[in-house]
């Protein structure tokens, strides 16, 4: 069985009178026995055994399940189990990661500002949570990350497609809010919906850094900016979440630190129980795709390796690069490997592959004055110990990657290398490097599983009437 399933029997209880001891095999399969079923009104299948009637329920599907537990009250129990249920979720919802649901189900659903009983593990009913989700509505999720929007259905496998930020889209001399409502618009368009049909989520990149008033004003603008384009396209309801959070919940935490590579600078942003703890410090580089991609393809023209656009050379780096464990030991292998660009022909790459990575840990490679990544992902975590926050004491040792260049490989072992060297062992030991869960996408699944939970929208959206209500919502920044 999968590992939710070992969750849900360590970690939630629930009994039935019902229950009693079956088949070993059955007992193999989660560390609770499978109940018993008693009764006389099942004719011939009252011979079976329990574990039986188990794989018969999940062949008739959850609409037949549960309609057994209603006409044979000696199936009720059984109908019920968490098992079958985790089953039917797995196998019948859009995400069908049965632990991204237990995840979702038992930090979000309270909305946020997270409720105080998160790490105390409800009792939990998935035949219910499956039909809570089941009716959820939906929802367009909009990612506009810093360099590329990527937009879709909740309810689809991934992205639909992908346009321009909304950072750069149209004039830029045009006020926030008119770009924004353009943009939003034109997001409608291409997925031919309307906007006045199903609830919007927004993951935005992570801007306006400090803790300062004017960045804290800067914001505050922005936020009024979206909701009100959105508001003003008669969408009903808005969820707007910043993406290092969402990546975070992708995943599957809610507190950690979030390394996210964007197009022109990379952030190192620490997050306590859903909230950015911008009092203990974002960190900033002024490292991110755009300098990568540049640096690349100038090594590519010292070794007289022509091309024709700049799209050839980030499918390049995209394709062939990677992150050495060790530069220097790295500089005397033979590295050489090659890629079939369409419409190019061949190109064979060399040390190129990871000296354009290397420009994340030595800037000054790339001519760029600024501290190396590892350097300041250490200084966030020197931050986030100093600041003795309640709660989990090693909370910042969860540190996750985000963004497309956040996937070259070989990042997440070199980060951990340079970590242990920079930091005294109480700091380091414990540190987990997670690579991006979904790739360039792992903001929009994040979004995903707040638009697929049993209480969305809830408390995660604001609709128009408490918009223009304010003065102060409690929106996810």
């Amino acid at each position: 069985m999968s590992m939710v399933l070992k969750k849900v029997w360590e970690i939630v209880s629930w009994r039935s009178d019902s229950y009693s001891s079956v088949s070993a095999s059955a007992s193999a399969s989660a560390s609770s026995s499978s109940p018993e079923v008693v009764g006389s009104d099942m004719g011939e299948l009252e011979i079976l055994p329990s574990d039986i009637l188990m794989q018969i329920l999940r062949l008739l599907g959850p609409k037949e399940a549960a309609k057994l537990s209603v006409v044979c009250k000696a199936l009720r129990s059984l109908v019920g189990d968490n098992r079958l249920w985790v089953h039917f979720l797995q196998t019948h919802q859009a995400d069908p990661s049965g632990d991204s649901v237990f995840f979702a189900e038992t930090n979000l659903s309270s909305g946020y500002p997270f409720s105080a009983s998160v790490g105390h593990w409800p009792q939990l009913s998935f035949k219910h949570i499956y039909g809570q989700r089941a009716q959820v509505p939906g929802s367009i999720i909009i990612d506009g990350g810093s360099g590329y929007c990527k937009f879709g259905w909740s309810k689809y496998a991934c992205p639909s497609g992908q346009s321009a930020t909304f950072l750069e889209f149209g004039n830029i001399e045009s006020p926030m809010y008119t770009r924004l409502r353009q943009f939003f618009s034109t997001i409608c368009n291409r997925m031919q919906v309307r906007p006045d049909k199903q609830p919007v989520i927004v993951s935005l990149p992570i801007c306006h850094y400090d803790d300062t008033e004017s960045a804290k004003a800067s914001r505050q603008q922005l936020k009024e900016a979206i909701y009100a384009s959105l508001f003003d396209l008669n969408v009903p309801v808005v969820c707007a979440v910043n993406q290092a959070t969402l990546a975070l919940y992708a995943a599957k935490r809610t507190s950690g630190i979030v390394v996210n590579i964007g197009f022109q600078v990379t952030s190192i942003v620490p997050i306590l129980n859903g909230k950015v703890m911008r009092k203990v410090g974002v960190e900033v580089v002024g490292l991110g795709a755009l300098k990568l991609t540049g640096f690349h393809r100038e090594r590519m023209q010292l070794n007289n390796l022509n091309f024709q656009s700049l799209y050839t050379v980030r499918t390049l780096k995209e394709k062939l690069c990677y992150v050495a464990l060790d530069y220097e030991a790295e500089l005397l292998k033979d590295t050489k490997a090659s890629f079939q660009a369409a419409g190019e022909g061949l190109f064979t790459l060399s040390k190129e592959r990871f000296q354009t990575a290397e420009v994340l840990f030595q800037p000054h490679l790339a001519g760029v004055q600024a501290v190396g990544l590892h350097q300041a992902i250490a200084l966030c975590v020197e931050h986030c110990h100093s600041a003795d926050l309640a709660g989990d004491s090693d909370w910042y040792k969860t540190i996750v990657l985000s963004g497309g260049t956040a996937c070259l490989p070989g990042l997440a072992e070199r980060i951990d290398k340079e970590l242990h060297a920079l930091l005294p062992p109480y700091m380091s030991n414990g540190i987990k490097i997670t690579p991006p869960p979904y790739g360039a996408d792992t903001p929009w699944f994040g979004a995903k599983i707040i638009a697929n939970l049993s209480t969305f929208p809830g408390h995660w959206c604001v609709t128009k009437k408490q918009f223009r209500q304010k003065p102060r919502l409690n929106l996810i920044w």
